[in-house]
């Protein structure tokens, strides 16, 4: 994991997730509350080819937008704590 911080000043953790992907986590510009963004920093849309093919590239038309990020109050982090926890502790966010 990687400390820094966003241009606008912003704290900013960078990491790679389980398929290397890079990913990031950093506070919210969100004046109204506060927020964290959360997630890959760059996705590739993949579509299902014909049978036998498997996955590939999606082509997007230039100038797309396909969000990767989730957007999380304090609120939705917090419901979110006790699932990741029980992961941890078990191996799973369902409960025994």
């Amino acid at each position: 994991m990687k400390n820094s911080k966003t241009n606008r000043g912003f704290a900013r953790v960078d990491f790679a997730d389980r398929n290397n992907e890079a990913c990031s986590v950093q506070d919210s510009s969100l004046a109204t509350e506060r927020a964290i963004w959360l997630g890959c920093d760059k996705i590739v849309p993949m579509v299902r080819g014909a049978l036998g093919e498997g996955w590939k590239p999606l082509a997007l038309p230039e100038g797309t937008l396909v969000a990767s990020r989730m957007h999380l109050t304090q609120e939705m982090v917090a419901e979110l704590l006790p699932l990741l926890q029980r992961f941890v502790e078990t191996g799973s966010i369902g409960e025994d």
